[in-house]
């Protein structure tokens, strides 16, 4: 009697056993393609999962953008590559290929008045768990972001700042984040927890080719209290100033808006001040 074939499941559903990018697509291009593109294959290495080449992904890319009725002036794209299916349990398949997908969805642009005046932050109860394993990558599991984003329904509040368990700032629920202290561009260092964001690494090249130092370091809240100025980086908005968090106000300084007009000079118009 031959035995049953086992009951495969997809582990990307089940597990969150996957990597994805977010994409911006701008007058029918992958914005930033090579940086999402090497974030990728860096997740994929981190999790163990075969990463399909450069090339099939970009076919992969352009074949539903052809598909979709979406227009993709001003779009977004959604990446995924997971675990391909295995038997019910956290063992892999070894031999099951990756699972890829692409979405792609209809991007709004941001109002004006955010660019010019800044946005307002709040700071998240919940607190992120240090797994050095996972940090810098975008996998599938976002309950942290999700959670932390449930702590809100302002609509005054754009973003939610994010600590770790020690205290250290780490990023936004969405976006990275970069204070000014006495003078000195600061963004924390991603090595235990949080997502390397494609627009700060886009904008940390820029402020290192213009001269502009940037220390990546740890930050503690207290230094974000301290802060002279603040910006919000994500690869869809760009660069965005922040006017206050919680009680906390800031006027928009010389650093946001040279961040901004860096980033609207080099491949990023909607960010110009």
């Amino acid at each position: 009697m031959e035995s049953e074939s086992p009951i495969l499941i997809d582990r990307a559903s089940a597990y969150g056993d996957g990597v994805f990018e977010t994409i911006a697509i701008r007058d029918g291009n992958a914005r930033f393609w090579p940086r999402h593109l090497d974030r990728l294959q860096t997740g994929c290495a981190s999790l163990g999962i075969a990463c399909p080449t450069p090339a099939e992904l970009e076919q992969k890319m352009r074949a539903e953008m052809r598909r979709s009725d979406v227009r993709s002036e001003f779009a977004s794209a959604r990446l995924v590559v997971a675990a391909g299916d295995s038997p019910r349990g956290y063992r892999r398949t070894a031999s099951a290929p990756p699972r890829v997908s692409v979405e792609l969805f209809t991007a709004r642009a941001l109002p004006r008045v955010h660019y010019e005046v800044g946005v307002t932050l709040r700071r998240c109860n919940l607190r992120l768990a240090i797994q050095p394993a996972l940090a810098g990558i975008k996998s599938l599991n976002r309950l942290e972001q999700v959670l932390a984003r449930a702590e809100w329904d302002a609509a005054d509040i754009f973003e939610g700042l994010l600590l770790d368990l020690d205290g250290r700032l780490i990023c936004g629920t969405m976006s990275n984040v970069f204070i000014a202290l006495n003078s000195t561009l600061v963004t924390p260092a991603i090595t235990r927890c949080g997502v390397s964001g494609i627009m700060r690494a886009h904008v940390l090249q820029l402020l290192s080719e213009a001269g502009i130092e940037c220390e990546i370091r740890d930050v503690s809240g207290d230094e974000l209290d301290n802060a002279d100025e603040c910006f919000l980086t994500n690869s869809q908005f760009g660069v965005l100033p922040v006017k206050g968090c919680g009680g906390q106000e800031w006027g928009i300084g010389t650093m946001a808006r040279q961040a901004q007009s860096l980033a609207a000079a080099n491949g990023v118009p909607e960010c110009a001040p």
